[in-house]
């Protein structure tokens, strides 16, 4: 069982950035592909990025952070963060950290029941 915690969140303008760290306690000896969605009132939960930590260093973006959020993991592969940079409006939500034991997720880009840990989430808010 792994257990997630997200943190990092709350408001900023337009054009200034966010770190959000994701801690993971538990079985961590697995590789996971590890991700960050978000929720928001208009598009859902989106996969917004995402890597599996082998240490092959692929990771994924949507289209919509492309360039300006960045995923990574620490030395001990126990901590994921999110850097988010040059934020607007449409960044606005819910951002959940998630681990799935497949592998295959990391290319399925839906928040499924295959996604086997979620943390509680943390808001994000830019005006």
């Amino acid at each position: 069982h792994v257990q997630l915690v997200e943190s990092g969140g709350g408001s900023a303008q337009a054009g200034e950035s966010l770190r959000l760290p994701c801690a993971a306690s538990g079985d961590t000896s697995n590789n996971y592909c590890m991700g960050w969605f978000r929720q928001t009132p208009g598009k859902g939960r989106e996969d917004v990025a995402n890597l599996y930590n082998d240490g092959d260093d692929d990771k994924y973006y949507s289209d919509s952070v492309k360039g300006r959020f960045t995923i990574s993991l620490d030395p001990g592969k126990n901590m994921v963060y999110l850097q988010m940079n040059n934020l607007n409006p449409a960044d606005t939500g819910t951002y959940y950290c998630a681990a799935a034991v497949k592998r295959l997720m990391c290319s399925a880009h839906q928040p499924s029941d295959e996604w086997d840990y979620w943390g509680q989430g943390t808001q994000v808010t830019v005006s």
